[in-house]
């Protein structure tokens, strides 16, 4: 019996030490699993207590293989993983790009013109809008912008080069010639985006970049009712004055307009919609010295200008048809709408002092002698030009002493005593009709004297 117990008792001892060592095995395995996957290098199996190497059982095979499929697929994932941000980063530059040139995704058609959608976000018409209303960016980038289906209709008309076009709707855009938009860019934006940008209060829903016009190329279309009559804006600074004058010259039939540089810029949004489309109706010059005024001028020519201080004084010694036409201002601070302010384009005369006669004298200064006329009497009896000053600078010594040079007058309007004056562009647009009426009247006598010389040399 005591022998059978000791033979129990070693069979236990046994297969316990057999299963501790097939479980330390086990674990075993696992750790070195892991220390595989740190540095897959060299494998080192444990060894049991006799010294004996012990080899992993078949049940760590398929934890190999799974291993193995693990690492794979770490080496895939990794590789993505290093080659994605360059393909995401190649495909955000192909966006960026695409939208610092503003390609539309897609691109529609009407009567064989192709024009494009804006995206969300597309900033084309915000930034053209804001630069086109810089005259620095003007004049240097040579755009012009123009609203409105009338204003562009008479610049294509004219034969303006168009850049782009926006538009909110297709029936907007059928409303312009579109033979006249070929080599246009077409961009259909929503309409708020256009109210937004507009300086309209009821858009029509139609913008325009142009290029800026150069007045000898284009085709005006009120050439055969012109006459010879020119209109110089000198120092206009009024953007409303300036369009009003440019529409009543077109009206009259004036042969061009010279701006000098101390005008506004013509191509001022508020003097595009003032002038209703007479940028396009007559040749316009502008930023002019008076060098280049005189080289637009016809030879012969008279200057004449608008002045309006001695109407109110001479009424009184003068009855309403006569004038005393001997008067002559001392100073140029007498002339109505002559600036007395030194001249800081020419240093002749930054010491002059227009309050003292003296100085004139000293510095030997001879002030222009210019006649005076009232309106309505002859003085366009040949190729005329009527030159207009601002209200607040007035106008340039050069223009009185131009006048001076052509046997030119001072004109002037008069009206009641408790006035000082018209408003510029109210007196330029009566000078300037009855100037046409009086150039209309010489041609037509100059007409039926030809006519009848001709009569009588068949006769």
């Amino acid at each position: 019996m005591a022998a059978y117990m000791r033979s129990v008792i070693c069979l236990a001892s046994v297969e316990r030490s057999a299963f501790l060592t097939r479980a330390n095995g086990i674990v075993e395995s696992k750790r070195y699993v892991r220390g595989l996957r740190r540095k897959p290098v060299k494998v080192l199996f444990p060894e049991n207590e006799t010294g004996e190497v012990v080899k992993p059982t078949p049940q760590s095979q398929p934890a190999k293989q799974n291993l193995k499929r693990e690492r794979e697929v770490k080496v895939t994932a990794t590789t993505r993983h290093h080659e994605e941000p360059d393909f995401v980063k190649a495909r955000t530059n192909v966006q960026s790009s695409a939208k610092d040139r503003h390609v539309t995704v897609s691109e529609d058609q009407t009567d064989g013109l192709r024009f494009e959608r804006a995206f969300p976000g597309d900033k084309r018409l915000a930034r053209l809008v804001s630069v086109a209303r810089s005259r620095t960016f003007r004049e240097h980038q040579g755009k012009i912008l123009l609203e409105g289906r009338r204003l562009i209709c008479d610049a294509l008309d004219a034969g303006a080069n168009p850049q782009m076009v926006f538009f909110s709707t297709v029936d907007r855009l059928r409303e312009l010639p579109l033979d006249k938009l070929k080599r246009a860019t077409l961009v259909k934006v929503k309409f708020e985006d256009i109210k937004i940008w507009s300086d309209l209060v009821a858009p029509q829903g139609v913008i325009a970049i142009f290029s800026r016009p150069d007045p000898s190329r284009l085709d005006f279309a009120n050439r055969g009712h012109s006459v010879p009559l020119s209109l110089i804006c000198d120092n206009i600074r009024d953007p409303g004055n300036l369009g009003t004058m440019l529409r009543c010259a077109a009206a009259a039939g004036c042969h061009n307009v010279l701006l000098t540089k101390g005008c506004v810029d013509a191509w001022e949004p508020k003097v595009l919609r003032a002038a209703m489309g007479a940028h396009f109706r007559l040749p316009i010059y502008p930023s002019l010295g008076w060098n280049d005024i005189e080289n637009h001028l016809p030879r012969p020519v008279t200057v004449h200008v608008a002045d309006s201080s001695c109407g109110a004084d001479m009424s009184r010694e003068a009855s309403d048809s006569q004038v005393d036409v001997s008067h002559k201002p001392s100073k140029v601070g007498d002339y109505g709408w002559t600036s007395a302010r030194p001249n800081p384009n020419n240093m002749r005369y930054e010491d002059y002092d227009s309050d003292s006669d003296s100085d004139c004298e000293s510095e030997g200064l001879s002030l222009p002698q210019v006649g005076t006329k009232l309106y309505h009497e002859s003085w366009a009896q040949s190729p005329t030009a009527l030159v207009i000053g601002g209200e607040t600078h007035g106008l340039s010594l050069e223009a009185v002493q131009l006048a001076e040079k052509t046997a030119g007058h001072r004109l002037f309007i008069p009206v009641v005593p408790v006035m000082d004056s018209l408003n510029s562009a109210m007196a330029a647009s009566i000078l300037l009709f009855e100037g046409r009426k009086q150039l209309l009247k010489l041609m037509q006598t100059s007409g039926r004297q030809r006519k009848s010389k001709a009569e009588q040399q068949l006769s």
